[in-house]
């Protein structure tokens, strides 16, 4: 049996994934300036202050370790951020 779906349906929840995606990234973009923020102090000040450190890490290493916790940040914070609200709105429409 075929379940008819009116164009009005299909706008309002496209308008609702719009909606999430739109917040996940929002969120997302948050998570990753502190992240950022939060790698780099101690990533640079250890580069500074440990003699290893110094030998070990020159500048590009040290960017490669904050920019890949700001990416990982960002996709885990607005990932959960979609699904989290994604499942607010599923509830929604079933109540």
């Amino acid at each position: 049996m075929a379940k008819n779906v009116s164009l009005d349906s299909i706008d309002q929840k496209l308008a609702l994934a719009k909606r999430c995606s739109h917040e996940g990234a929002k969120a997302g973009a948050k998570a990753a300036v502190f992240a950022t923020v939060a790698t780099a102090i101690p990533t640079y000040a250890c580069g500074k202050i440990s003699p290893w450190a110094r030998a070990h890490l020159n500048p590009t290493a040290k960017a490669l370790i904050v920019s890949t916790v700001a990416g990982m940040a960002y996709f885990i914070v607005a990932d959960k951020t979609i699904l989290k609200t994604a499942r607010q709105n599923s509830f929604k429409q079933q109540g």
